[in-house]
C-alpha cells in the first residue's frame, strides 16, 4: 500500500504550479488522502494527521500528479514543492537528491564567475532548493559559506544540505544567520552562529577591486547585498570626474565604485551610525578618503535640506531598503520612492545621471517604471532611461515564481 500523503488542490488551482510555481498555500487545498490500516482515508488538511517536515504528493483536483513537496501545516504556505518526480523516487537517495541540487546550484554560478569571487550559491526557490539562502565570500584565500534556512523544508535536512556544501564546495568556515522572522511563520526558532569551527565575524571580500568589509555575524540579512555588483560596476563608468551623492549606502559599495570610476567628489549617506562606522572603515580600506565621505542622517530629510540650500550633484544613487514587503502597502511604498526619485531629480545637474533602484518584488516592474515616469512629470524634468537592469547572475529568475524577480536598477538621464 501506498504510503505516500497526497493533496489535492481544489479545482484551476494547479495552473500557476503547473507554469513552475513552487508553493502550495493552505486555502488552495481541497483534500488529503493517506494510507490507513483499513484503506485509504480521505480528510480535510485540518484533520490529517500527516508530521510537518514530511515528503507528501500534489495533486490536481481531477487526480493529475504535479510535484512532491514537503508538508507544514503551520505555515499559510502549506507544501513547498522540490521535485516534479513522485516521492518515493525522491526519497530512495535523499542525500544524493540534494547533493545534486547543490552541486546544480553551484556549477551554474562559475560560468558567470570565477572561483574568487563572492558570490550567493543558493537563492531558496529559483535554485529548486525553498527557503535557502547560500552566499560565498572570498577573505584573502579562505571562502566563508553564510547560510540561511528560511523555511521548515530547508530546515529538515539541513544535514543533508550541509554536508552537499562541504563536499560541493570545500568551505572554511560556515556561519549560519537563520535569525531571520519569516522563520517563525514556519514554526522554527531563529538562531545564528558557527557551523563547526569559528572563523573571523568581520571579513574583507573584493568585489570590482574594491575592498569591503563586511559584518556576517550581525550586518543586514547576511552581512552585504551582492546582487547589486554588476550594476555598481556600470554606475561606475558614468561617474568619471562627477560630484556623486550615494544613498541608503549601507556599506559605501556603489560610492567606491564611483571614487574608482574616477569620480571627484562623492557623498555616501545611510540613517545607521553602525553602516556608516563601516563605511568610514571601507573608505579607509580604499585610500578613498580625498574624495569620498560619509554621512549620517536619513535620506529623506537630506534631500530636503540639499534641495533648501540649493545643492547640485551630476550622480545620484538612490538604492532604498524594500519599501514594501506586503501587497497591502504598495500605495504606501509608491508614495516613498516617488517622494525620493522626484527629490532627486531636482538635485541633479542638467544632464544628470539618477541610479534608482527597488528591491521589493511587490513593487513590480510596471509599478516601478510608472513611479519614475510620475516623479518626472511632477518635477517638471524629462527622463531618458537608459539602461534598465535587475541583479546580478547568482541570483537567477524562475519562472513561474515573481518573487524572484524582485530588483530593479534604472540608469535614467535628467533633463
Amino acid at each position: 500500500m501506498n504510503e505516500t500523503v497526497r493533496i489535492f488542490l481544489k479545482p484551476k488551482e494547479d495552473k500557476e504550479i503547473s507554469q513552475g510555481f513552487p508553493w502550495v498555500y493552505d486555502n488552495e487545498i481541497s483534500q488529503v488522502k493517506f494510507a490507513a490500516k483499513d484503506g485509504i482515508k480521505t480528510t480535510s488538511l485540518a484533520e490529517c494527521q500527516v508530521s510537518d517536515g514530511k515528503l507528501v504528493e500534489v495533486y490536481t483536483n481531477a487526480g493529475g500528479f504535479l510535484a512532491t513537496g514537503i508538508i507544514n501545516r503551520k505555515s499559510k504556505i502549506t507544501v513547498r514543492l522540490i521535485s516534479t518526480d513522485h516521492a518515493d523516487q525522491v526519497s530512495a537517495n535523499i542525500s544524493e537528491f540534494w547533493k545534486k541540487r547543490v552541486r546544480d546550484a553551484v556549477s551554474i554560478r562559475y560560468l558567470s564567475f570565477s572561483k574568487e569571487d563572492s558570490m550567493r550559491l543558493i537563492f531558496g526557490e529559483a535554485d529548486l532548493i525553498p527557503g535557502l539562502i547560500v552566499e560565498k565570500y572570498v577573505d584573502s584565500d579562505q571562502v566563508y559559506l553564510v547560510v540561511q534556512f528560511l523555511a521548515l523544508a530547508c530546515d529538515v535536512y539541513r544535514k543533508e544540505i550541509i554536508s552537499a556544501l562541504k563536499e560541493v564546495v570545500s568551505p572554511d568556515y560556515i556561519f549560519e544567520r537563520s535569525d531571520a522572522s519569516v522563520r517563525g511563520k514556519e514554526g522554527l526558532d531563529e538562531k545564528s552562529g558557527w557551523i563547526g569551527k569559528a572563523g573571523k565575524e568581520v571579513i574583507t571580500i573584493r568585489e570590482n577591486g574594491i575592498y569591503i568589509k563586511v559584518d556576517i555575524a550581525r550586518g543586514q540579512k547576511t552581512g552585504y547585498f551582492l546582487d547589486q555588483k554588476f550594476n555598481r560596476k556600470r554606475v561606475a563608468d558614468f561617474c568619471h570626474g562627477k560630484k556623486v551623492l550615494d544613498t541608503f549606502t549601507h556599506t559605501g559599495a556603489f560610492g567606491l565604485n564611483a571614487f574608482m570610476g574616477g569620480a571627484r567628489e562623492v557623498v555616501s549617506c545611510d540613517i545607521s551610525q553602525e553602516a556608516v562606522d563601516l563605511v568610514n572603515e571601507n573608505i579607509s580600506l580604499n585610500n578613498a578618503g580625498s574624495k569620498m565621505k560619509s554621512l549620517c542622517a536619513d535620506v529623506f530629510d537630506l534631500l530636503k535640506k540639499y534641495e533648501s540650500e540649493g545643492e547640485k550633484f551630476d550622480v545620484i544613487i538612490l538604492d532604498p531598503p524594500a519599501f514594501t514587503k506586503a501587497a497591502s502597502s504598495i500605495n504606501k511604498a509608491y508614495s516613498g520612492y516617488k517622494e525620493i526619485n522626484l527629490r532627486a531629480m531636482r538635485l541633479l545637474n542638467e544632464g544628470g545621471i539618477l541610479v534608482t533602484c527597488s528591491c521589493s518584488h511587490y513593487f513590480d516592474e510596471n509599478t516601478f517604471y510608472s513611479m519614475i515616469m510620475h516623479a518626472a512629470k511632477d518635477s517638471h524634468k524629462k527622463i531618458q532611461v537608459l539602461e534598465k537592469r535587475g541583479a546580478a547572475p547568482d541570483h537567477p529568475v524562475l519562472l513561474g515564481y515573481p518573487k524572484s524577480e524582485y530588483l530593479k536598477c534604472a540608469i535614467c538621464r535628467v533633463m
